[in-house]
């Protein structure tokens, strides 16, 4: 495989192509500053600031009895200052008008994978997101994602580079339909249908064998 082959499957690539026969998407590209946050792996996990004030979890309620029992006293060696959360205003405010313009509930993509593997951590066990934050706690949780980051070009004989100059971040409709047992992968050869494969391979869904013969159809 070659390293022009890899770009052209990078969804900022093909959707135009594909449009009218995709999930409706929005597409922006992400500041490098937001792409090294996602990379960032030497300190806490911290959210960004919300602009907006919109968390990706419930505010749990405050306790100040069991909050006094954490309180460091004066004291203390531990002198080390707290790290602050990082903010990217404007990205925000992108994608939360592009958020609204899908309907109010997107699932997010980079330019490659999709953070399947860690829709466990939100509120709704799900990729459904509403805003900013929830979009960016299900990518900072992914491992999936890693691909992209930091090994996209592993498998190319021509591979000049670990990482894309640029990354984006593809924004689909969420639609509550969706059904994972029924999405498929096709291959095309010469404008012909040469083959079909269970999209999700890691998960045996029995009634795939019920519509078997419709499937051919």
């Amino acid at each position: 495989m070659k390293e022009e082959e890899v770009n052209r499957c990078q969804i900022q690539e093909w959707y135009t192509n594909f449009k009218s026969v995709s999930i409706r998407t929005l597409i922006h590209e992400l500041p490098e500053a937001f792409v090294q946050y996602l990379l960032d792996d030497s300190g806490p996990f911290l959210l960004p600031i919300s602009i907006l004030n919109e968390d990706a979890l419930p505010n749990r309620i405050h306790n100040l009895e069991e909050e006094d029992d954490y309180q460091v006293s004066e004291g203390s060696e531990d002198k080390a200052e707290p790290s602050l959360p990082p903010s990217f205003p404007e990205l925000e405010l992108k994608i939360k008008e592009s958020v609204e313009t899908l309907g109010g509930a997107v699932f997010p993509k980079l330019n490659w994978s999709a953070p399947k593997d860690s829709a466990w951590i939100s509120t709704s066990g799900t990729r459904r997101c509403t805003t900013f934050n929830e979009i960016t706690l299900l990518l900072r949780s992914s491992d999936s994602l890693i691909h992209d980051l930091y090994h996209a070009y592993d498998s190319c004989s021509d591979k000049t580079m670990s990482r894309p100059p640029n990354f984006f971040l593809a924004l689909r409709k969420w639609y509550p339909s969706l059904r994972p047992e029924m999405e498929f992968r096709c291959f095309v050869r010469g404008q012909q249908l040469v083959g079909i494969s269970q999209r999700e391979v890691t998960t045996f869904y029995p009634v795939l064998c019920e519509k078997k013969i419709i499937l051919k159809c």
